[in-house]
């Protein structure tokens, strides 16, 4: 079985091309791990030759398997399991043939893509005398509108490649491209989904989760390592700092008045991150802000917030609704662990009425009013616990 993998963004980085490339065939070859037996470099393509099942069933399931990590994987555009042959008319019909009788439709169009022009037909050629001849041997019908299925014709600089499926990716840069960045992890759904956006975009991402160990019990670390696990599948190994808040949250409850207190509790994780960035050389923070959701992210408040930050904070959730943010976590999985119960630290600095417009310079002087800052966020960081996930 041969698996073509198509990039898009990929393809226009000029003369950093191949690092790209290299990096998508490295993140493909750990995430396949046994079920490749090859992956090679075409112009504009990667094939990876998989496997060969022995049972007709047991090859059905290990094709899903194979999609469902395809599927993920940043920097692939689409995919398809396909038949080769050799850069032969006679045997690109008879293959093209014999694939198709296997399936069931009928009507159909051929697409023809040709990179090695010195084949002896042009795309154009090749659409029509295929269609001509599938009409003939198979009598189906050609509808160049809305075909019933859709015929893959590959011409490349070795061989001839035919399918008559795409399976859609994630698209993006290949994990690892972009540097590392620190994601502050919480047990909500915005988190995750903007971790995933930053993956994407080609960043390896390590994890930060702030908890009370009074309010939070097993089930609810459970819920976080869960999280983790599900984002793994799409950079493939993750690293996972838990943070103790209960002494740091002690102190804000007692010197920081209530309605200051969302805000002064997001500037001291802002600071436990920094530090976390500091020891992981990261370069940038990312949070799960989405522009107006809660009191703590309106522009004056997150202001407020990121001036503490020492690296640049990415929000990729800025400009997005509650609505489209679900819809990407159910479709990264990790929507279902989201929704579990769990009662997060930043539910109790909530005042009744917390300030929307803070000043930084109000929010800096009752900082500073605050004792043993450093020695708060230092033994926080000195007691961190770390995690290790591999994608399997």
């Amino acid at each position: 079985m041969l698996a073509v993998i198509h990039y898009n963004e990929i393809g226009l980085k000029g003369g950093n091309r191949v690092f790209f490339e290299n990096k998508l065939v490295q993140n493909i070859k750990k995430a396949l791990g046994k079920k490749s037996l090859s992956i090679t470099k075409r112009y504009g393509k990667i094939l990876i030759e998989l496997k060969e099942m022995e049972k007709e069933k047991k090859e059905l399931n290990e094709k899903e398997k194979i999609i469902e990590i395809l599927k993920f994987i940043p920097g692939i555009a689409n995919f398809s399991f396909a038949e080769k042959t050799e850069l032969n008319l006679n045997e690109i019909n008879k293959k093209c043939i014999e694939l198709l009788k296997l399936q069931g439709f009928n009507s159909f169009k051929v697409i023809s893509k040709r990179s090695n022009k010195n084949f002896e037909l042009t795309s154009m050629e090749l659409n029509k005398d295929l269609g001509a001849l599938i009409v003939e041997k198979l009598n189906k019908k050609v509808d160049l509108h809305s075909p019933e299925l859709n015929v893959f014709i590959e011409i490349t600089e070795k061989e001839a490649l035919i399918y008559c499926e795409k399976f859609n990716g994630v698209s993006g840069l290949p994990v690892g491209s972009s540097g590392k960045v620190i994601s502050s992890l919480s047990g909500g759904i915005d988190s995750p989904v903007a971790s995933y956006l930053m993956m994407k975009r080609g960043c390896k991402v390590v994890f930060v989760h702030i908890f009370n160990k009074t309010i939070s019990g097993k089930a609810v670390q459970s819920k976080i390592d869960s999280l983790v696990k599900e984002l793994t599948k799409i950079q493939l190994n993750s690293k996972l700092y838990i943070i103790k808040f209960e002494e740091i949250q002690k102190q804000l409850i007692m010197q920081v008045p209530a309605k200051y207190r969302m805000i002064i509790y997001r500037r001291f994780m802002i600071k436990l991150i920094n530090e976390i960035a500091k020891k992981e050389k990261a370069k940038a923070i990312i949070t799960g802000d989405s522009l107006g959701q809660v009191a703590s992210q309106t522009l004056e408040n997150i202001n407020c917030i990121y001036d503490s930050a020492e690296f640049p904070v990415l929000a990729p959730l800025i400009g997005l609704n509650k609505e489209e943010i679900t819809e990407t976590a159910k479709k990264i999985g990790t929507y279902s662990y989201s929704i579990e119960p769990y009662p997060d630290c930043c539910s109790f600095m909530i005042a009744e009425h917390p300030e929307t417009k803070a000043e930084l310079n109000k929010i800096i002087e009752i900082e500073k009013e605050i004792k043993n800052k450093e020695e708060l966020i230092g033994n926080a960081i000195k007691e961190a616990e770390k995690k290790s996930f591999e994608f399997s």
